[in-house]
């Protein structure tokens, strides 16, 4: 019964998502609100992969997300080329830099690898708020728009088509993040998680199990930089490679959902986005940073419930229900 329960449940999921626009405003502020909850879902699944599975912190995946965005932009704006060809040249590019980034930081733990990637995620931003040449600067770059709709180079009239895009990248990062959990990979990185020097003894390679974790979360963190550029049109370097826009949110997002857990990112992301947004319409106009304030409160109020998530939240209260029916 529990074997055909979840894939049941998830067939169900991703019908009600795929028909729950139909009923909105193709240009309307609800399905766009949707597209960013996907968008971050997805990217708290990315993260989950280095930060849920084998426990390192990382706190520099904007470099990854920016190096999605601006590598398609670039190639669009000199070159024509399709988002879809530039998008793989960005994930290529986020690889060696996850790679190169890895080298040095990833015999790190704690505090001292969160550090190092905080620090490469910033020299990242400084680099693209300098390079004014390519990338704009501060100032920032768009993408040019056609008016024509347009798969290829995913030019459309309306955010519909977008959203189906978030839509069905949400869905392949979720079996890819299930692939690895359910696979040896997932075994050989929760074995790092739970004792290192333990899993090194009984013969698990380590440095090569975070290298490759590393490597498939930079290239799905950069081809989600390469989506979110297509949907917004314009964006800059504080925003691509901001420290608390992407890397702290998509961080967030795991560990309020459930961190090292399928569902976790998707409940963290669909709890997170429309709150924020409802922060922002009811609190912003009146006192500077009371949106935040109140956006924060919340979190620390459900951390401190429980600090495992709103996975193992749910579950809880599920099992207080079922024991109370159970009893009478």
């Amino acid at each position: 019964m529990t074997r055909f329960f979840y894939p049941s449940l998830a067939v169900v999921a991703v019908t009600v998502m795929s028909l729950l626009p139909l009923t909105l405003d193709p240009q309307g502020y609800e399905i766009r609100i949707l597209c960013i909850a996907m968008l971050f879902a997805a990217l708290g699944q990315a993260w989950n992969i280095v930060g849920g599975l084998a426990n390192q912190i990382s706190l520099g995946h904007a470099a990854y997300f920016g190096i999605g965005a601006y590598t398609s932009t670039i190639l669009l704006r000199l070159f024509s080329l399709s988002p879809w060809l530039g998008g793989i040249l960005g994930m290529v590019l986020a690889v060696l830099f996850a790679l190169l980034l890895s080298v040095p930081t990833v015999r790190l733990k704690g505090h001292y690898f969160a550090l190092a990637t905080l620090g490469a995620g910033e020299a990242m931003r400084v680099i693209a708020n300098s390079w004014t040449s390519v990338t704009g600067g501060p100032v920032g770059i768009s993408v040019p728009y056609s008016r024509e709709s347009s798969l290829w180079m995913m030019q459309f009239p309306t955010v519909l088509p977008n959203y189906y895009l978030f839509l069905i990248a949400l869905v392949i990062i979720c079996l890819v993040f299930w692939k690895i959990q359910t696979g040896a990979l997932g075994f050989r990185l929760r074995a790092i998680k739970e004792n290192e020097q333990a899993a090194e003894v009984i013969g698990v390679d380590t440095y090569r199990a975070k290298l490759i974790a590393s490597t498939v979360s930079a290239a799905i963190t950069a081809f989600m930089g390469t989506l979110y550029a297509q949907f917004q049109f314009f964006f800059d370097p504080d925003t691509v490679f901001g420290v608390a826009t992407i890397s702290v949110k998509m961080a967030l997002i795991a560990i309020l959902g459930g961190v090292g857990t399928l569902l976790g990112p998707l409940l963290g992301a669909a709890f997170i986005i429309p709150m924020e947004e409802f922060a922002n319409s009811y609190f912003g106009a009146s006192v500077a940073g009371l949106s935040q304030f109140a956006y924060g409160v919340i979190l620390v109020v459900i951390i401190l419930i429980n600090p495992r998530g709103l996975v193992a939240l749910i579950g809880q209260i599920k099992n207080r229900i079922f024991s109370k029916g159970g009893s009478q």
